[in-house]
């Protein structure tokens, strides 16, 4: 994904951190040692997301250093809007001591590298070739975290849940059911964006046709 031109995949120090599942990429040692040396942060699925890696993640974005993250939070191979993201994304973004640069990009056709039903129902053993893969990349999203926080304070007056076990308050003072309101802000203000660039990629496709 990150072979085209502009990305920086050779220096180690700009490459990408990303968040991996740890079920799949961190199953044994040999499959660890390769995921961690391609600065790969295990996840555990299910977990939470004030997880104990959630927070190397948020000490990756506190140094400045750039954080993948599929937001999704699992493999989706059908022609469909984007699903209801995860909450991680958003807290980290959230919980940050400053706001980092959030840059959307959705890409298409890697279902058509590894197509999940190839053989059997199974994927096939390698990577098909000669298969067109796009990738779009769109404007930094803007985040006004002040006024997130103020309105996710207001909206949760009016809320009552079955407390989770998160911190009681956060350092900007948000309780339990501010937090989970700003998340889902968050959450939602990039899930918009994302599924406005998977329309205008399918749109772009179809006119190259």
């Amino acid at each position: 994904m990150w072979g085209f031109k502009g990305f920086p995949t050779s220096d180690a120090k700009l490459a990408r951190w990303a968040l991996a599942a740890e079920d799949i990429c961190f199953k044994n040692t040999v499959l660890s040692y390769f995921f961690r040396i391609g600065k790969c942060i295990p996840i555990t699925r299910g977990a939470g997301i004030y997880q104990e890696h959630m927070n190397e993640a948020l000490d990756r974005l506190s140094d400045g250093s750039w954080l993948h993250t599929f937001p999704e939070g699992k493999v989706s191979q059908e022609d469909a809007p984007i699903r209801r993201l995860k909450w991680g994304t958003a807290s980290l973004i959230a919980r940050a001591p400053v706001t980092p640069i959030v840059l959307p990009i959705v890409h298409l056709g890697f279902q058509e590298v590894m197509p999940e039903n190839y053989i059997f129902g199974r994927r096939p053993p390698f990577p098909l070739c000669n298969r067109n893969i796009n990738i779009i990349v769109g404007n930094p999203i803007e985040l006004d975290l002040p006024k997130l926080r103020q309105t996710a304070i207001s909206m949760s007056k009016d809320i009552s849940f079955s407390s989770c076990g998160w911190p009681r308050t956060t350092s900007c003072g948000l309780d339990e059911a501010a937090q989970r309101c700003l998340y889902s802000a968050i959450s939602e203000q990039i899930r918009t964006v994302m599924e406005n660039l998977r329309s205008f990629g399918k749109t772009l496709l179809k006119s190259k046709a």
